[in-house]
């Protein structure tokens, strides 16, 4: 009997459609565990990155000097600094061409900036929605391989005069098993998806604040420049 409610003697004993309900489960659990490790470590190094690099730009560093650190490392650089290096480029692009006006020149740098942070924010969440497509339908996967199995059950049941719960057993356990795997694939998925989802959201309010302050860093450079060549 024990060997007949095993997990791998019911899957073989299951049909076919309850079987590739399983597969397809296991192989859900599967992805979205490498998405939730792949995605942690994109998260915390991008936390680390942002920490490290607001740490050497409040340290009182020269904007030109940091920019020109930023820019021989173009390639490697995201985040919180490639938000600087994008709205820095783009501030001293329009100065050196004569922008007119401070209005000009800031409305520009602002939008260099939003571009670049549009964009780490997008690299942050990408693979997430998988995250929260496995957490949705897996129970309902599951569901339906439980509804087959036990409807199964019972048809086998109905054609046999005296019913036993050994006879039974077999396919109520297989179709609850096809609930729990659903369950044991959404379940990690949808905690996940949430908690990545605060973090990206912090990370991006992090960045937001960052363009604020480096705006009025800039803006603060231009009146001086202003008051200087008056």
């Amino acid at each position: 009997m024990h060997a007949e409610i095993s997990f791998i003697g019911l899957f073989w004993q299951a049909s076919l459609l309850v079987k590739l309900v399983m597969l397809t489960l296991m192989g859900m659990s599967v992805v979205s565990w490498a998405l939730i490790i792949q995605r942690a470590k994109v998260i915390k190094a991008a936390n680390l990155a942002s920490e490290q690099f607001e740490d050497r730009f409040w340290s009182g560093v020269d904007l030109n000097r940091l920019y020109q650190e930023s820019s021989s490392r173009r390639d490697d650089i995201e985040g919180m600094e490639d938000i600087f290096y994008s709205g820095f480029k783009e501030y001293a692009r329009l100065l050196k061409a004569g922008a007119r006006g401070q209005d000009a020149v800031m409305d520009g740098t602002y939008r260099a900036m939003r571009v670049s942070l549009s964009r780490a924010v997008d690299e942050l969440e990408s693979n997430l929605p998988v995250l929260a497509t496995v957490g949705s339908i897996s129970p309902y996967i599951g569901l339906f391989g439980t509804v087959w199995g036990i409807m199964n059950a019972f048809i086998a049941l109905g054609q046999v005069q005296q019913a036993t719960l050994q006879m039974v057993a077999p396919g109520i356990a297989e179709a609850l098993i096809a609930t729990a795997m659903g369950l044991f694939a959404a379940i990690p998925a949808v905690i996940f998806y949430n908690r990545f989802t605060n973090k990206v959201e912090r990370l991006e309010n992090a960045y937001a604040n960052f363009m604020d302050e480096f705006t009025t860093i800039l803006n603060r450079q231009i009146a001086q420049q202003q008051q200087g060549d008056q």
